[in-house]
């Protein structure tokens, strides 16, 4: 009795510090990968802008689907992504770089691979309203160091920094309320001794009945 009784205790505790995975839902999507209009060069020293939209406050950024194109066999590793105020400029709300994972790659009409990059990080919580993406300073594995926006003319506004205004580029935001990652939340110190304590009470006086 006594060796089931601490193995409720050991699985209350456990309970308190697991919390379940919450998946990131899409907070702005600027469309479908086009893949064979255009492109734009996001590799040093070019920069490439597009605004985008946050309907909710205290909405977490957590993560970003893009389509590159890349010559053959290349793939795309990392880039340095932001989030401004303005265009490439004004309040930096988020300036990393992060690292990307490479699939469904296919061949265009220019005989080079347009692939989709997902990227998974733990960005800023904005406030409802219209901000600028900018990515730049690409790692690319392979036989060149160029990774091309898919431009696709979505309803984002966007520019290049040698040249201005631009059409738009395909990617798609992810992210939630403020706690969501995509990954998981671990709740609150305050909230793990309350629901803990509790827990440890029932079984406690589960026990003393019991003797």
């Amino acid at each position: 009795m006594k060796l089931r009784l601490a193995s409720l205790c050991l699985l209350a505790l456990c309970l308190t510090l697991v919390a379940l995975p919450v998946t990131a839902q899409t907070v702005y999507s600027n469309g479908p990968t086009n893949g064979n209009t255009s492109v734009w060069d996001i590799f040093n020293p070019y920069i490439v802008s597009d605004t985008f939209n946050v309907s909710n406050n205290h909405t977490a950024i957590t993560g970003a689907d893009f389509a590159v194109w890349l010559f053959p066999g290349n793939t795309l590793l990392a880039a340095e992504l932001s989030i401004t105020s303005g265009e490439n400029g004004g309040t930096t709300y988020f300036d990393q770089f992060v690292d990307f994972t490479q699939n469904d790659c296919v061949v265009n009409r220019d005989m080079l691979d347009v692939c989709q990059e997902h990227t998974s990080f733990s960005g800023p919580t904005l406030n409802s309203g219209v901000y600028w993406l900018n990515v730049q300073n690409t790692d690319v594995e392979g036989s060149a160091p160029h990774a091309y926006w898919d431009e696709n003319s979505g309803p984002s506004s966007a520019s290049e920094n040698e040249v201005g205004t631009i059409p738009s580029e395909s990617f798609t935001l992810l992210g939630g309320s403020g706690s969501t990652t995509t990954t998981g939340t671990v709740p609150e110190a305050s909230s793990i001794v309350l629901f803990g304590s509790g827990f440890l009470g029932v079984v406690g006086l589960l026990r003393h009945k019991l003797l």
